[in-house]
């Protein structure tokens, strides 16, 4: 018999499927329409996992885009949205491109920076967060530089917000969520590190908290230490209801937390080492599944029930996983298996009850980009434009390696049997062709 925290995560499954379905919805924010970086079996279907560049095989268009970005195309309604930046960052753009043609339905200047801090390193952009996607709207953030609700029919800004300020030092990289009425935001800058909650509606704020981090990186005198870039992050929460609460669980540097999603009030911490978080935490069962970021790069579960309060590092903490981990690329989660992509090339599957490390498969390259599962086979994008298509089984196999002529950081989408890849230069999309 299942338990009831099994049965409770299907039915909340299946419930997510059909409104997703209903609203023609296939990928509609970063980690994919199950927060868990796999397709919808409606959208899996179909997939490619062979095509050429050169004779054009199962490449149904290709387009060149302008500007720079690592945000990961939303797809739904027969539309994908993407966010793009001049490199200096002084404009950044909305595209909504059309999915069956590849045609450009808008191409519109957002916002425009007279002075954006520099990046202060060659991996982000500025455009790296990704959009929001709901039948009415689609929510676009660059962080501080600005964030926006847009008529998904005509690319019209409904509301903006531009004074949500914060040092982002290496550039924004938090995506936003939605829940219910509000859309979250994360901000770990080095001046100052909250997590706010918008009405989506107005874009008015409902809450904001900050972090209770206790960062211990300031010098004797005071001054902190590297300008607070230990302080860095670039998270992207989940919600997980947890007894009957929906807590928001959002990674930072040095600690984790639970908040509840109403209001924003703390529930639990966890410390860790580490900075530059930006995996999503996963939901499994009575599990969230957090990466720690750079550093030493912890993978860890912690149990979420109605005794996870306050500081939970000696009591909550279920497996931790120390060593082999990405520090980048988010983690996928399909049934019990948490497949892991390490930045060198290292695809591990691991057993997301305990913790265990069941298979690993050395790949090669550098990887940014996140795995995506599409029905029994996972998609891995290296920084040199090489895809390997993987079988999930145990041991996982190598079925396909296919190339694309330009490299990526982005994360690929699914839709309607299509995966769309977003290159440095270029959107692809990949369906089967006569």
């Amino acid at each position: 018999m299942k338990s009831i925290s099994t049965l409770f995560m299907t039915l909340t499954v299946l419930a997510c499927q059909s409104n997703l379905r209903a609203e023609g919805i296939s990928w509609p924010n970063k980690n994919g329409p199950l927060h868990n970086g796999c397709a919808l079996p409606k959208d899996a279907e179909g997939v490619p996992i062979e095509w050429n560049e050169e004779t054009g095989k199962n490449i149904a268009w290709k387009i060149d885009l302008e500007g720079f970005g690592h945000s990961t195309p939303v797809v739904g309604s027969g539309r994908l949205w993407l966010t793009s930046a001049t490199e200096d960052g002084k404009e950044q753009f909305i595209y909504s491109i059309d999915a069956k043609t590849g045609n450009v339905l808008h191409h519109r200047k957002l916002f425009e920076n007279a002075h954006p801090e520099p990046l202060g390193n060659v991996v982000n952009t500025y455009a790296s967060p990704s959009c929001v996607l709901e039948q009415d709207a689609v929510y676009v953030h660059f962080g501080t530089y600005g964030t926006a609700r847009l008529n998904p029919t005509t690319a019209e800004v409904v509301w903006q917000r531009r004074d949500i300020p914060c040092r982002h030092f290496r550039g924004p990289g938090s995506s936003p969520i939605v829940w219910n009425n509000l859309l979250i935001l994360t901000f770990d800058g080095i001046d100052q590190q909250f997590v706010t909650a918008l009405d989506k509606i107005t874009g008015k704020t409902v809450w904001r908290t900050d972090r209770s981090t206790d960062f211990k990186d300031r010098k004797p005198d005071g001054v902190l230490m590297q300008d607070g870039d230990n302080r860095k992050g670039y998270g992207t929460p989940t919600t997980i209801d947890v007894s009957g609460q929906t807590q928001l669980v959002s990674v930072g540097s040095r600690a984790a937390f639970g908040y509840d999603v109403k209001t924003g009030k703390e529930i639990w911490t966890i410390t860790h080492r580490d900075f530059n978080a930006s995996a999503p935490p996963l939901s499994f069962k009575d599990l969230a599944i957090i990466n720690s970021g750079s550093g030493g790069a912890n993978l860890m579960a912690i149990r979420l029930d109605e005794s996870t309060k306050g500081n939970v590092d000696k009591s909550h903490i279920v497996w931790n996983r120390t060593k082999g981990n990405s520090r980048l690329s988010s983690p996928a989660l399909e049934g019990n298996h948490l497949w892991m992509l390490t930045d060198n090339g290292v695809l591990y599957a691991i057993d997301a009850e305990n913790g265990k490390e069941i298979a690993s498969l050395r790949l090669g390259g550098a990887f940014v980009s996140s795995p995506v599962i599409a029905g029994s086979h996972l998609y891995a994008c290296n920084e040199d434009g090489g895809i390997h298509v993987i079988s999930t089984t145990i041991p996982p196999k190598v079925e396909s390696q296919n190339h694309l002529s330009d490299g990526m950081r982005a994360s690929p989408a699914i839709a309607d049997g299509a995966i769309y890849f977003r290159t440095f230069t270029k959107l692809y999309k990949i369906a089967k062709t006569p």
